[in-house]
């Protein structure tokens, strides 16, 4: 097993990518203390994934709740190996129809949480820990009405390699997954016309393998980032997002136009 012996903290863990991912983590040997706003999600969590999960309700808008819970991971599980600060949020916030309030909320969550995340796990880290940072394509796409949003994960982007500076020293590998498209819960907002089948066909569409990731596939990148497999790998960002942004005139929405 690639994390026998080795304990994690996962935020956003009750659901989509962070739960896979806790899901995945403890198969291969760890102890995991996820966090998540709904006591509903994390006790089916800890139902699902037995006594090496610890489930932690707390509001990672709150720095003194981030702090809360990695205090009771540590007095659970002893001194962190891993972290991953997956939580975030999605929201719209188109020009001209967005409150600050929405604004705020969205950079407070995806980039003030993730920094108070580290920092808060900082004096608990093993030597040789690793700290995985969740982005976005959305750092890069462009894609209207979704500032906030990808101006958190963009800052997240940066700060992966500030961080890697930072703890590089101390032996504390820092790097960032980037997911595309990936059947979660996050895009239950967007369902409520549409339903997720007509969403997933259109989003297909724009990805060269031509399907929507799953969340088992991030989790398997996690995976990597967090053992030794990686035990050289630093200020990395690994994009899981089947070649949307890297090849996207490989997407079937774009074929016909190169194929002769």
């Amino acid at each position: 097993m690639k994390l026998a012996g080795k304990t994690a903290f996962i935020t956003g863990g009750n659901s989509g990518l962070g739960l896979a991912t806790a899901k995945l983590f403890i198969a291969e040997g760890a102890k995991v203390a996820i966090t998540g706003r709904s006591q509903k999600t994390l006790d089916e969590a800890r139902e699902a994934l037995g006594p090496n999960l610890l489930a932690i309700q707390a509001d990672l808008t709150d720095v003194k709740e981030i702090e809360r819970a990695v205090s009771e991971a540590v007095a659970a599980f002893g001194k962190l190996d891993i972290v991953f600060a997956n939580a975030g949020i999605a929201g719209q916030t188109p020009v001209g129809g967005t409150s600050l309030e929405t604004f705020q909320t969205i950079i407070q969550t995806n980039l003030t949480g993730t920094f108070f995340t580290v920092q808060a796990a900082e004096p608990h880290l093993n030597p040789g820990a690793s700290i995985i940072l969740n982005g976005s394509v959305h750092a890069v796409m462009g894609w209207p009405g979704y500032s906030a949003y990808a101006a958190s994960k963009g800052a997240v982007r940066s700060m992966t390699r500030v961080m890697a500076a930072e703890f590089a020293p101390r032996g504390i590998r820092v790097n960032q997954i980037t997911p595309g498209a990936a059947r979660t819960p996050v895009w239950n907002p967007h369902t409520v016309k549409v339903g997720m089948d007509a969403l997933e066909e259109k989003l297909n569409t724009t990805i060269p393998l031509g399907r929507i990731g799953e969340a088992e596939e991030v989790a398997t990148v996690a995976l990597f980032l967090a053992s030794s497999d990686s035990s050289n790998v630093v200020g990395a960002e690994i994009v899981v997002d089947g070649g949307a942004t890297s090849s996207p005139l490989g997407a079937p929405a774009h074929r016909k136009n190169w194929q002769a």
